[in-house]
């Protein structure tokens, strides 16, 4: 069962179009929700956590509408990018009474509390104290912990790793990771295409209301037309394997680093180029070191599809 699905999902602000006729679906796991601004990021979020109504299309998340829908949105777990706690009141003082609203009272509801402040990592010392007290960064995990309290089955995060430190960051990771393997689906909307590219299974790629692509980073690079592959190769003699790769005729450029021994490629037939490769690098007789692929990250693929 897909847990999200569009269909000609359309959202309108008077004259201005936040989503534009938008079809797609939605696996379990970690997906990364990825555009520029103005992109429809915060328009298809709060279509998906029943803050809007579509103006034509539906979308549906575990097969039911959002909008209207108190059951489904107690399903659904959400940590907005702005902040909109409570500032003189503690984590503990807040969470508890959000804890109330689902249902649970006294040391259960305390419990609940304590527990998902340690799960999100908050240190115990910083509890005492009123959230206007709070670094970026711990009000980023106090969000995360409302978001996770009532135990939803999707997670949606807007930008979840801003203001964090890199520890926080790879700790925030290691938890999305666990929850997603104990059956939490999770989208995440972030500018930090590295951490999404680690994180998620699938992306969902939109530009000016529109879904530019959508799955695994490997269907969508073989679903792209005139995808040019993009290589670093350290080496001997960048400039003679330069000068040989160009002069056989598998190049649509290259730059040389001369300082590093590194040559920069771009070809744009890479099965062909890779069949080549060997024999011309032996015709050369430069001594390669290493080689990566830069066309094969998020970065690049977001790039590609926006330009």
């Amino acid at each position: 069962m897909y847990v999200i699905q569009a269909r000609e999902l359309s959202r309108w602000y008077g004259l201005v179009m936040g989503l534009n006729n938008v079809s797609f679906r939605i696996e379990s796991g970690l997906t990364g929700l990825v555009g520029p601004n103005g992109a429809g990021k915060s328009t298809l979020i709060e279509i998906i956590t029943g803050q809007l109504q579509p103006s034509s299309g539906s979308l549906t998340v575990f097969d039911q509408v959002p909008w209207n829908n108190p059951s489904l949105i107690q399903r659904i777990g959400y940590c907005p990018e702005g902040e909109a706690m409570p500032k003189d009141l503690r984590p503990l003082d807040w969470l508890t009474g959000l804890a109330w609203l689902s249902g649970w009272r006294g040391e259960e509801a305390t419990r609940r509390c304590e527990a998902i402040l340690d799960k999100v990592r908050l240190p115990r010392e910083h509890w005492g104290k009123r959230m206007a007290q709070y670094s970026k960064g711990m009000k980023q995990r106090v969000k995360l912990a409302q978001g996770l309290l009532h135990e939803p089955d999707l997670l949606v995060l807007d930008e979840p790793m801003n203001g964090l430190d890199p520890m926080g960051r790879q700790e925030t990771a290691n938890l999305l990771k666990e929850l997603a393997a104990g059956g939490v689906s999770i989208l995440i909307s972030s500018h930090i295409l590295a951490e999404l590219e680690s994180l998620c299974k699938n992306i969902l790629i939109l530009n000016w209301g529109r879904v530019l692509a959508s799955g695994n980073q490997k269907d969508i690079r073989g679903d792209l037309k005139n995808w040019s592959e993009e290589l670093s190769i350290q080496c001997d003699a960048p400039e003679k394997l330069a000068r040989q790769l160009f002069d056989a005729g598998v190049l649509l450029g290259f730059d040389l680093d001369d300082r590093d021994g590194v040559l920069h490629i771009r070809v744009k037939d890479a099965p062909s180029f890779y069949a080549r490769f060997t024999g011309l690098l032996l015709e050369s007789r430069v001594t390669i070191h290493a080689i990566r692929s830069q066309s094969r990250s998020l970065k690049n693929i977001f790039e590609k599809v926006t330009t």
